[in-house]
This record gives structure tokens, C-alpha cells and sequence, in this order.
């Protein structure tokens, strides 16, 4: 996910996306601490992609 596809939604559509990304984040925990995650990778781009989403609602926030 790019910062500029971000940049497009709305702010309403920036929070779900960011809520479903904490989920995902959880999720990844979650196998990680049961041993089943085989891919340790995602744990980084979900962590980045939240970053990323939180950094665009702040720049939005902030231009009001």
C-alpha cells in the first residue's frame, strides 16, 4: 500500500482501514506466538502499512 493511494481516501475510510490493519497486526501476533506463522515478513509490512495510514491521518488532521 502506497502513501499516495492513502492520501486519496477520506478520513472515515483511512480509520477502517487502519482498524482492519490492527486486526490483521493481532492476528499475526497471535500465530506468531502459537508457532504457526510461517511468513515472519508480514509482521513488518502490516506494522509499516499501519505507520503509514496514521502518519496520512495525521498530515490530514493537521490540514484542517
Amino acid at each position: 500500500m502506497k502513501a499516495s493511494e492513502l492520501r486519496e481516501k477520506d478520513e472515515k475510510a483511512l480509520q477502517e482501514e487502519r482498524s482492519s490493519l490492527l486486526k490483521a497486526q493481532f492476528g499475526l501476533r497471535m500465530q506468531k506466538a502459537t508457532q504457526q506463522l510461517t511468513n515472519h515478513s508480514q509482521l513488518k509490512k502490516v506494522r509499516r502499512d499501519v505507520a503509514r495510514v496514521m502518519t496520512v491521518l495525521t498530515e490530514k488532521a493537521s490540514s484542517k
